[in-house]
């Protein structure tokens, strides 16, 4: 049966320099991999032929449906700290947008649909095992309850693409919040189109920040609100061990959403100098880095909108600064207020924050898991007899021994009885992430024409914090970390 989906699009209304308007390439022999039917129900279109040909035809671009008004974004960025003033869309291809049945407004784009103005030579394909990697992590980042993109489909082309060597492509069905940008306001920006700055901060206010429209300068509310919501979002990101590892100002939704899964990797052993992205050789992306990073990319959307900030530069320049100001004190109020969660400390006291660094630092000085360290602290917040299980994962388990003697005396003065706080302790420390190495091994898998290994990863991954019978191999980490271990971005 024909797939009905309600496009109500708004973004193809503003001026033609916005985006290029281009229709997906066909391809040769497209086979539905797998759709998020759950997903799509939210979204408002019917599950009912999600299956069958017509689907498979949407998905990979073969067939634009009803409503569909098929545009590339235009945008610029700074990969690496180096401003390219024009990059864009170049395999990725806006359909259009849906209003879901909770009411909120999303895109839904076609990535590896084929080439674009903005492809800058490239193919504007992509490859089967980058498309099934953000089908997992998006969908586990999601489950988790950190803001993102998600899924909606994934196919086959039964086309091949080049990459280090020919590998089997795939078009990836992404939805999101919108595909806004620090680098979209960048591109406009860079050309002194000040106009063009301004209708994007109205339909931006307008789409993500409605409160904003309210207050004394718009524009300073808006960049306070995308500040807020990005500090919020890296203190999720490190309080679960996700590194995105390409965190360039293109890559950094203007929603506050999670976009762009690449060289994307959770950690195993806890190393605040963690890096597994292939291209980032100088460790810029570093877990550690994250949050300063994230800082450097909300100033360059300040500088964007210096002209709406305050009249004159000067002005302009203090707005923005005073804003910038805001991002560390909301980030570490996050980020600590979630490390006391993890250990089981609903309130707040003096030394708190030693106390939970004191753990990472040991962590990090005798490899442990970041994931299982926390998750097995609940079962020890119990009592004594959940500490063996902690221990053994430190290569020196007095280190651990140490500091759970200062935790347990912390932990008495709590008012929460142990076991509310030990529920309490698992709701915000997964027991399943989507580690590495079974990413890979369900890859592989399915390169191979093999989607069981991805099929129980996205299950296993489905239901973070809980323990379900059959699913324990997923909590642990490999047997033997591999350190020359890297991800790869897919272009």
């Amino acid at each position: 049966m024909p797939i009905h989906i309600p496009f109500d699009n708004t973004y193809a209304r503003l001026p033609d320099r916005f985006y290029a308007r281009v229709e997906p390439t066909r391809v040769a022999a497209p086979r539905l991999l797998r759709v998020n039917t759950v997903l799509a129900e939210q979204l408002g279109i019917e599950p009912n032929g999600l299956s069958g040909p017509e689907a498979t035809e949407v998905f990979s671009g073969n067939t634009v449906p009803a409503g569909a008004e098929p545009i590339a974004l235009a945008y610029a960025g700074h990969q690496f700290g180096g401003f390219s003033p024009q990059l864009g869309d170049g395999r990725a291809i806006l359909l259009g947008e849906v209003v879901g049945r909770d009411g909120r407004r999303r895109d839904i784009q076609l990535k590896g649909s084929g080439p674009t103005p903005f492809s800058r030579r490239g193919d504007g394909r992509a490859a089967l095992g980058p498309v099934l990697r953000e089908y997992l992590v998006s969908e586990a980042m999601a489950a988790l309850g950190i803001p993102t993109s998600r899924t909606l489909a994934a196919v086959a082309t039964g086309e091949t693409v080049i990459r280090e060597t020919m590998l089997p492509g795939a078009v990836l069905t992404r939805v999101a919040a919108s595909h806004i940008r620090v680098g979209t306001f960048q591109f406009f920006a860079a050309r002194s189109d000040f106009e063009a700055v301004r209708t994007l901060a109205d339909y931006v206010i307008a789409r993500h920040y409605p409160d904003a429209a309210g207050a004394g300068n718009p524009y300073r509310a808006l960049l306070d609100g995308v500040i807020a919501r990005q500090a919020d979002l890296l203190a999720q990101w490190v309080l679960v061990g996700f590194i995105h590892g390409v965190m360039n100002t293109d890559n950094t939704a203007i929603s506050g959403e999670t976009i762009d899964y690449g060289p994307c990797a959770f950690m195993d052993a806890y190393d605040p100098a963690a890096v597994f992205s292939s291209i980032d050789e100088g460790g810029r992306y570093a877990y550690a880095n994250q949050p300063r990073i994230a800082h450097w990319n909300l100033a360059r959307l300040a500088e964007a909108l210096l002209p709406l900030l305050g009249d004159g530069q000067d002005a302009g320049l203090a707005s923005a600064q005073e804003a910038l100001a805001a991002f560390g004190p909301r980030f570490e109020a996050a980020y600590f207020g979630g490390l006391r969660r993890k250990v089981g400390l609903e309130t707040e006291q003096e030394g708190d924050t030693a106390l939970v660094q004191d753990l990472l630092t040991r962590m990090a000085e005798n490899a442990a898991d970041f994931t299982l360290t926390f998750r097995r602290l609940c079962a020890a917040a119990a009592g004594p007899d959940g500490d063996a299980a902690v221990r053994t994962l430190f290569a020196d388990g007095g280190a651990y021994d140490g500091w759970a003697a200062r935790w347990r005396t912390r932990l008495a003065v709590e008012p929460a009885p142990t076991p509310a706080r030990a529920v309490a302790m698992r709701r915000v420390n997964p027991a399943v992430i989507p580690r590495n190495h079974l990413v890979e091994a369900a890859l592989a898998a399915a390169v191979q024409d093999d989607l069981g290994p991805f099929e129980t990863l996205l299950d296993a991954t489905a239901q973070p914090f809980e323990e379900r019978p059959g699913f324990e191999q997923y909590a642990l980490p490999p047997a033997q970390v591999d350190p020359s271990y890297r991800t790869f971005c897919g272009t």
